[in-house]
């Protein structure tokens, strides 16, 4: 993988880093990382923005535009919009929750196969994060105490979503079905303007 687009990569999946996390992420100097952030920067895919420190100068990290998250993988965004639109005009609101219920329901057997055979919440949550991250979801997991995170970095359907608030809400509904153990949240998303999307699993037996 190229530098710049390591840098890309590890800035749309950890959020603003700065120069010196960068340099110690890749093992180069940070005047080396600087001049890749120029041209970067140059380009139009990331910017940088200053934060606050308790005592000293302020801190500044780079995060990714608009166009830099544009360098992530949307699957084929301009016509699912337009079928989408279709769908809505021919068939009307009824129509749409059908098509949302069936393609839910079609994914929901994929992951159940997927996950089949594993029992634990971790053990599930580490093969829906594999499958899912095959599919440009970018997902990983995380135990914080006795709760569970299911964190997706990035939306291959991010503009269909934004169009198509459906999609996410039966999202959520997909992820309660494969974890019925557990009371799903989602606690930050990307339609709304978030870096991500992460869903908050807390095991029943804990509520």
């Amino acid at each position: 993988m190229k530098t710049t687009d390591n840098i890309l990569y590890r800035i749309k999946s950890q959020g603003g880093l700065t120069v010196k996390m960068l340099a110690e992420q890749l093992g180069i100097t940070s005047m080396g990382v600087r001049q890749h952030l120029q041209s970067l920067e140059a380009d139009g895919l990331i910017e940088h923005f200053d934060q606050k420190a308790k005592v000293g100068r302020p801190t500044r990290f780079w995060q990714l535009t608009t166009q830099g998250h544009g360098r992530f993988p949307d699957c084929h965004s301009d016509l699912s919009v337009q079928l989408l639109h279709a769908v809505q005009q021919v068939f009307g609101e009824g129509g749409m929750e059908q098509l949302i219920s069936h393609r839910e329901q079609q994914s929901l057997h994929t992951y159940q196969q997927a996950l089949a055979g594993q029992t634990s919440i971790a053990d599930k949550l580490e093969r829906l994060s594999q499958k899912r991250s095959q599919e440009g979801y970018m997902a990983t997991w995380q135990q914080v105490q006795q709760d569970y995170f299911f964190i997706e970095d990035h939306c291959p359907i991010c503009v269909a979503a934004s169009e198509c608030q459906g999609l996410c809400r039966s999202e959520l509904d997909m992820l309660q079905q494969l974890f019925v153990e557990c009371e799903v949240e989602r606690t930050e998303h990307i339609v709304a303007g978030a870096r991500r999307c992460a869903y908050r699993l807390r095991p029943k037996a804990l509520v």
